[in-house]
């Protein structure tokens, strides 16, 4: 006759209920001592099994969840892109790193006014005043074009913008490849056509630090097919910098400042143009956004702004002026 050793096989259960099994099993090891001291072994040994196969399933379904917990760990961020690094696509006169949407359309009317040490006369500038009237338009998330012309040398130019990195949770920063086209259409200026082009290179690399604060860093490289100071170089490397501090939801403080590379060998040409710096207030209104500045530049264009500023903020040439950019959707995206 087969008989069952039911002492040991509780003490062994009884290890295991040490190691693995939950403090809410331990009423099945109570019921299999008493039914142990009444000597009902075939049900004890039943309770027992019973308890095992539970505590099985339990350590089964632990190391499940283990798995699924460390797979969740180790699966990829998903990309997030940064967004309104700046309120407008310029800081100033400098591009930035900002982007229309697909289907969007930009108006941009700038004014600049006289320089401020024209005194009571000129109304310190204000009746003088040169103007830029642009359009832009997103045509992907990542290209950008626009057109303007200005009164200034009377000057029609284009651009686009492609962007080559955007700035998200996986990257500090974003990259921009900015490039423009010039005509000079002034009269008598060159009998030949070729002569009234300019072009303008930019590398923008600029990146959101915070929700307050954005920076830009903008090599550049000019190139004029025909200088009118003698000795004046035709092509000229630049570096811009820049940045804007949020005041508030709607107002932020902007500053820019170009260095112009000095050449091997200094004209005085060259001397004969400043280094641009301005300063700025930008507004913003629903749909539009109003910029105030402040800069030594008169032009608005590419070119203008980088190598042929005359003024000096030392000797009081600022030139006051504002900006007013209107935002249209022309083609809105499919959701």
């Amino acid at each position: 006759m087969y008989y069952v050793n039911v002492k040991h096989i509780y003490y062994f259960y009884l290890v295991k209920l040490v190691f693995c099994i939950p403090t809410y099993l331990h009423f099945y090891y109570f019921v299999s001592y008493l039914l142990y001291m009444k000597s009902n072994k075939w049900l004890l040994l039943i309770m027992l099994i019973l308890s095992f196969s539970f505590c099985f399933r339990l350590q089964a379904q632990d190391d499940l969840e283990a798995i699924l917990s460390n797979a969740e760990k180790e699966q990829p961020k998903k990309k997030e892109y940064t967004s309104a690094a700046f309120k407008s696509t310029r800081l100033i006169n400098l591009h930035n790193t900002e982007r229309l949407a697909k289907g969007a359309l930009e108006y941009r009317i700038c004014h600049r006014f006289g320089r401020l040490n024209t005194g009571a006369y000129q109304f310190w500038g204000l009746d003088q005043a040169e103007i830029r009237m642009g359009f832009e338009y997103g045509v992907s998330d990542w290209v950008h074009i626009g057109i303007g012309r200005s009164s200034y040398q009377k000057t029609y130019d284009a651009f686009t913008k492609i962007a080559i990195l955007r700035q998200s949770n996986v990257l500090p920063i974003s990259l921009v490849y900015m490039g423009s086209i010039a005509v000079n259409t002034i009269k008598d200026v060159s009998p030949d056509f070729n002569g009234r082009l300019s072009y303008v290179n930019q590398l923008i690399i600029g990146s959101k630090v915070n929700s307050r604060v954005s920076l830009v860093f903008v090599p550049t490289l000019v190139h004029r097919n025909l200088v009118t100071e003698v000795n004046d170089a035709v092509s000229t490397v630049a570096l811009g910098v820049g940045g804007r501090f949020k005041l508030s939801k709607r107002l932020t403080f902007n500053t820019e400042y170009i260095w112009r590379v000095p050449p091997q060998q200094k004209s005085l040409a060259f001397d004969n143009y400043k280094d641009a710096f301005s300063i700025g207030l930008d507004i913003e209104t629903g749909g539009h956004v109003f910029q105030l500045t402040l800069s030594n530049s008169r032009g608005m264009f590419d070119k203008a702004y980088l190598v042929e500023t005359t003024g000096a903020w030392g000797a009081g040439d600022i030139h006051f002026g504002f900006n007013l950019i209107r935002n249209f959707t022309v083609i809105k995206k499919k959701e």
